[in-house]
């Protein structure tokens, strides 16, 4: 069934910026993360900034007015009391550390974390990364009196290092994205757990226990067959109350929820259950339909997306730039600044950052990662896993919390300063890195990417020249696949991109059509789609392709009739092919293929048998295919260096 790639027209090929139906159903993977998390840190840079002005400002004795003004709430004899800055830092910040234990345990559930093996360099590296900066801290304070902040020296900032890498990688890099993320989720929770027990002043066992208790029993609320959500929301609050009453940092609470909150795609049933009703309510507009159709569409995604699509804007660009609002104002003097270029504080601070952590996430990884130990292989190459680790540099969010609970008057401004000093200077470190590795020779990169782990391929059927509709050469270096529905809009709208694609890179792609309709809400589909194979019968796959997608809104009989006769098919044994469902197998066969794949919804692509994400516009379509080619020729030359005479 394959053919070349034929001369297409552009007519219809307008770029459609739509998302797959993977992105519409689940509001926030990776792609969704890392780009609020990149803007979140612009908005939290610009909050710092603000922070120092202010605090420099001729109205400088107004910043500590403000963040030390207390606030209580009370009811009856109990209250929790603190000042704004303690409110900010240990209230809203347990959103952020909620919405990070989100994205971390999607990623162990769908992502690329799901195969546990691989979890062993990420985890590595983020203990090297802690370790070598801490003792790169002790080196210049160990007997001193700043030798107790020595947490200060030792956690990533999520926010500023995904963003660091997004301005000094392509979009499509994703691999080094997710390593720095986990990275980052373990090293947050290291961060959190010295927190509770070295920078905890006093610990109420009574309370501790109880927010242990109530978290078994927000676990046991995911099995509740009614008013989960709610009474899930006030054991949460419940938690955190326990926690702030236990003295240990209630930060915690909101990374371990986040981390038992659990993922997973939406079923088709769930969408069909879904979709009926919303044709009963549609029929019949009752308070009660509405509600059960409400209901149904949030159940169909998981808690995980949902709090996501939520919560996340709000921590990125509102609750995190009021943290750096709150504490990264520094009244800076000569003074300051005198005692800073000679401070042991500031010095291990920076240092630990820029230098201990490239450092400690390279050894790390190279560690789990030997044979001896059994190890996987990296997801990612030596040499960027340097850049990787440069961008981990960052310190912010974690530092500044644990300064401010070490650390005192001057010590503090002190600490406060070494950590900025990283938003700046550890990007640039990064910057330079990446500028080497892409001086290297050819064949040193391309035996780098050898060494790193094979790709987790989504596409659990593989492409079969014997079976599949191909269009481009079998030989293609890429591989672009579709789940479509004839009658589907944005599966039309995103035809156009597609023929613009073929056209500029027929040879380097090969475009597979595989049949998914949507039954309960295009009837037509089905239909449709054993047209288009009736037609493959006589030869005319991508002819009818063609006429059913510029025609999605005449896919009655008479009318695939009318274009059969268009073909200069045999029409009358098109008709009866048609009449006795002759091909529903096929199609059946299709649909299965993408229930094992877990599509749910049209248009899904795969690319090299990896899901593609967010959106289908040329530009990124274009952009995500050229980083396969271009994994897929540095593999090829693996093999050529390997076939070669020594």
């Amino acid at each position: 069934m394959s053919v070349g790639t034929e001369s297409v027209s552009t007519e219809a090929a307008t770029p459609f910026s739509g998302r797959t139906a993977w992105a519409r159903n689940l509001a926030a993977p990776v792609r969704s993360f890392l780009s609020t998390e990149e803007g979140g840190a612009f908005v939290m840079l610009g909050a710092a900034i603000a922070a120092l002005l202010w605090a420099n400002s001729p109205w400088w004795h107004s910043y500590e007015k403000v963040w030390t003004t207390q606030l209580a709430i009370t009811m009856g004899s109990h209250g929790i009391a603190a000042d704004l800055r303690t409110w900010v830092n240990q209230g809203l910040m347990t959103l952020f550390f909620l919405v990070v234990g989100l994205e971390a345990k999607r990623q162990l559930d769908l992502g690329e974390l799901r195969d546990r093996r691989r979890l062993a360099i990420p985890v590595f590296a983020a203990m090297g990364g802690i370790v070598v900066p801490v003792a790169i801290y002790l080196a210049f304070n160990a007997g001193r009196a700043g030798g107790h902040g020595w947490g200060a020296a030792m956690s990533t900032d999520t926010a500023f290092a995904l963003s660091a890498v997004a301005l000094i990688t392509p979009r499509t890099a994703t691999r080094i994205r997710v390593f720095l993320l986990t990275l980052a989720v373990v090293d947050d929770l290291a961060a959190l757990v010295v927190i509770a027990t070295v920078y905890t002043t006093h610990l109420s066992v009574v309370a501790l226990a109880i927010a242990v208790g109530l978290f078994g029993v927000l676990i046991a609320l995911r099995y509740a067959p009614w008013g989960r959500a709610p009474i899930s929301v006030g054991v949460a609050v419940a938690i955190w109350i326990a926690m702030f009453k236990s003295g240990i940092d209630p930060v915690i609470a909101g990374l371990a929820i986040g981390l038992g909150t659990s993922a997973y795609p939406p079923g088709r049933e769930d969408l069909e259950r879904a979709s009926a009703l919303a044709r009963s309510f549609r029929e019949q507009p009752t308070p009660e339909l509405a509600r059960s159709a409400q209901q149904s569409f949030a159940s169909a995604i998981s808690p995980n997306e949902r709090l996501q699509y939520e919560l996340h804007p709000w921590t990125s660009y509102v609750i995190v730039p009021l943290f750096a609002l709150a504490n990264a104002g520094i009244h800076i003097t000569g003074g300051l600044l005198s005692a800073a270029v000679s401070s042991p504080i500031t010095w291990g601070i920076l240092l630990g950052y820029v230098v201990g952590k490239p450092i400690g996430v390279f050894s790390g990884s190279w560690i789990a990662s030997r044979p001896a130990l059994h190890g996987p292989r990296s997801p990612i190459s030596g040499p960027v896993l340097v850049a990787a680790g440069a961008c981990a540099g960052v310190g912010f969010t974690v530092s500044l919390l644990v300064s401010a609970l070490a650390f005192h008057g001057r010590t503090l401004d002190e600490a406060r300063l070494g950590t900025l000093s990283t938003v700046v200077i550890a990007p640039a470190v990064a910057w330079a890195v990446t500028k080497l590795i892409q001086r290297l020779p050819e064949a040193v990169r391309a035996r780098q990417v050898g060494r790193t782990a094979d790709d987790i391929l989504d596409l659990t059927m593989d492409v079969d020249p014997e079976y599949d509709h191909i269009r481009g050469p079998d030989d293609a270096p890429v591989t672009l696949v579709e789940y479509g529905d004839f009658e589907c809009p944005y599966c039309g709208q995103a035809e156009g991109s597609i023929r613009e694609l073929l056209s500029a890179h027929g040879d380097d792609v090969r475009y597979v059509w595989r049949h998914l309709p949507l039954n309960d809400v295009h009837p037509s589909a089905q239909l449709a789609s054993e047209a288009s194979e009736a037609a493959a019968a006589q030869g005319k796959f991508w002819e009818m392709y063609d006429l059913l997608l510029s025609h999605q809104g005449e896919l009655a009989p008479k009318d695939l009739r009318t274009y059969a006769t268009e073909l200069g098919l045999d029409t009358e044994r098109f008709t009866d092919e048609l009449r006795r469902r002759e091909y529903a197998p096929r199609i059946s066969e299709d649909v299965a293929s993408a229930d094992e794949s877990g599509v749910s919804g049209t248009p899904t692509f795969f690319i090299n048998g990896r899901r593609h994400y967010g959106v289908y516009d040329l530009g990124t379509l274009t952009e995500a295919v050229g980083a396969a080619k271009r994994r897929a020729r540095q593999l090829s030359s693996i093999v050529a260096l390997e076939q070669a005479p020594s």
